[in-house]
């Protein structure tokens, strides 16, 4: 496949779109799986997500990152319903098939996975966390170090889990690919947390993770602007946004397609933005894709848009961290 070619597959009733970043087959290549969470439907979910893991492999995927909620899928309205189903699909109960049937897919070239789901938290209620998978018989993929509970929460998530409050993961790259953040859905709308990741943390990549919807009225008569998808094109300006403001990448997994019960429908839209804020590929807002994108050159993508203007140089140069946290205040001379 010639540099920056995409094409579509079909790989066991699974799409596969491809793009290749650059030429250096030394350089990592991410996965997004751009997929619909059966709820309810555990099983189905894990069957789809182990078909996503052989299809990545053989397309040459180093690393794999599936949505948020994406083996339990969402929430809905009906509390006793989805109590009880949540209490089964929680992370806990699931973790002899994490262990007997994914990780033994995480054979080279697929060396580690990126997965959502609920976990047992305080008061009855759940986390909604963000897991990084390896083969490595010695990381528990469970631990705090290896894990990042979201930290905002929108309407009805307020219910079942509790906010990971200061929570953030910051993940270095064994290969010198670079810092990886994490954050999920709703996060990303708050600056002062991918501020926090981009200037004190200094990622390189955020790595978020959502079940994004799309379907919401905005509507400006004597502007005559009108949208019915704006919650999607939030996404769309919000990943551009953090990407350029921060000068870091961005890698975006979403979900896609309908809620089961509720009827909520799913922006999908997984994607890459370049540090520049351009976005470079981009799967369906419609259908399940998995997108692969070889090769990401994230070092040297941040270093051209840092050579060209340095914006966290410039920021510093006016504010400083707080003494004792993690904020900016105005330096006085």
């Amino acid at each position: 496949m010639k540099q920056g070619e995409t094409h579509g597959l079909r790989d066991r009733d699974l799409r596969v779109k491809q793009r290749r970043y650059c030429d250096d087959d030394s350089l990592p290549s991410f996965g997004l799986a751009n997929l619909h969470a059966v709820v309810p439907g555990v099983e189905e979910n894990k069957e789809k997500i182990l078909r996503a893991l052989q299809v990545f492999r053989e397309h040459g995927a180093n690393i794999a990152i599936f949505p948020e909620f994406s083996l339990s899928g969402y929430f809905w309205e009906d509390e006793p319903a989805c109590w009880e189903y949540m209490h089964e699909a929680v992370t806990e109960e699931h973790t002899d098939w994490i262990e007997n049937e994914l990780k033994p897919l995480l054979v080279y070239p697929l060396v580690g996975v990126v997965l959502n789901n609920i976990t047992r938290g305080p008061d009855g209620r759940f986390f909604n966390t963000t897991m990084t998978v390896s083969a490595d018989p010695t990381r528990d993929y469970l631990a705090p170090e290896a894990t990042y509970n979201k930290v905002f929460l929108p309407g009805i998530e307020k219910t079942y889990t509790q906010s990971g409050r200061d929570d953030r993961l910051v993940l270095e790259s064994r290969h010198g690919f670079g810092r990886f953040g994490f954050s999920t859905c709703y996060d990303y709308l708050f600056g002062s947390l991918m501020r926090e990741y981009a200037l004190v943390d200094e990622v390189d990549v955020m790595l978020q993770v959502a079940s994004w919807r799309g379907l919401a009225e905005r509507d400006y008569p004597g502007m005559n602007v009108s949208t019915d998808h704006y919650y999607g094109e939030l996404w769309n300006l919000t990943m551009a946004a953090n990407a350029a403001s921060h000068q870091v990448w961005t890698i975006a997994c979403n979900a896609v397609g309908q809620h089961g019960i509720s009827g909520a429908r799913f922006f999908g839209g997984s994607g890459v933005w370049a540090p520049s804020g351009l976005k470079l590929v981009q799967a369906s807002h419609i259908h399940e894709e998995l997108l692969v994108v070889h090769n990401l050159d994230i070092i040297g993508g941040r270093r051209a848009e840092l050579d060209d203007f340095d914006y966290s140089f410039d920021f510093k140069e006016i504010y400083r961290p707080m003494e004792g946290g993690r904020s900016f205040t105005r330096v006085i001379d």
